[in-house]
């Protein structure tokens, strides 16, 4: 928790230019929420950490945790605290909290994945852990997501030393066996931010659920559990 709160201060000081508009910190406005998760969550040493790579607008952008569907946090982790108004919220890109309608198909293909193949969320936690690299969220004029990756060098500078030093943290904080990248983008900064470590973890990837793949669209489900059995993790 405390390197999550060191995360979101340092992050909240950054600024970003144009065509990025509005920038969402839910461990700012999200903490009670994200508080909650980590306890939940992250208490004991892990096998397996899972890292995203930033919020959706319709998950950790509204309930503070990665990947965070609604309904998913709310029913399967029973996680529920109030939502604060971030400081500026785009106007199709409004911050509901867990009255949020919407549904973040990541998140609902992640953790419906972990739900069926464990059921209760405890028996998740013991042995797993999902972190998100970056927790900002990134929105154009018109409304369209930025991700990190797309930012310009400048803005990537500080903004990875930060999420490098809370990731180094993290895994120093539960000793996993593996870090999982949920896509390519996160398994190149694991491995970048804790190389030079004495992190033994080793590291592996699976399909981003993300609905913009067209792979993920045929059956992430499938494809991510045949990717960690590949890799002898499940």
């Amino acid at each position: 928790m405390d390197a999550a709160r060191a995360l979101g201060e340092a992050v909240g000081r950054l600024r970003f230019a144009p065509p990025v508009t509005h920038v969402y910190n839910p461990l700012d406005y999200a903490w009670a929420a994200h508080e909650a998760y980590l306890r939940a969550s992250a208490a004991t040493p892990k096998r397996l950490v899972f890292l995203g790579m930033n919020p959706g607008p319709f998950g950790m952008v509204q309930t503070g945790v990665p990947f965070g569907e609604v309904a998913a946090v709310r029913d399967w982790m029973q996680i529920r605290a109030p939502i604060r108004s971030p400081k500026s919220a785009h106007p199709k890109r409004l911050v509901e909290g867990f009255d949020c309608k919407r549904s973040e198909v990541s998140g609902r293909r992640l953790w419906g994945l972990f739900a069926e193949r464990f059921g209760a969320a405890e028996r998740f936690f013991a042995g797993h852990f999902v972190a998100n690299y970056c927790p900002l969220a990134f929105v154009e004029e018109g409304g369209r997501n930025v991700t990190p990756d797309k930012l310009p060098a400048n803005e990537t500078g500080p903004l990875f030393k930060a999420c490098d030093s809370h990731l180094r943290a993290v895994i120093t904080a539960l000793q996993p066996e593996w870090v999982i990248g949920v896509g390519d983008f996160a398994e190149r900064r694991a491995k970048e931010a804790l190389d030079g470590t004495k992190v033994t973890a080793q590291f592996g990837r699976i399909l981003h659920p993300s609905p913009a793949s067209p792979a993920a669209n045929r059956d992430w489900a499938g494809a991510a559990t045949r990717q960690l059995q590949a890799l002898g993790v499940w």
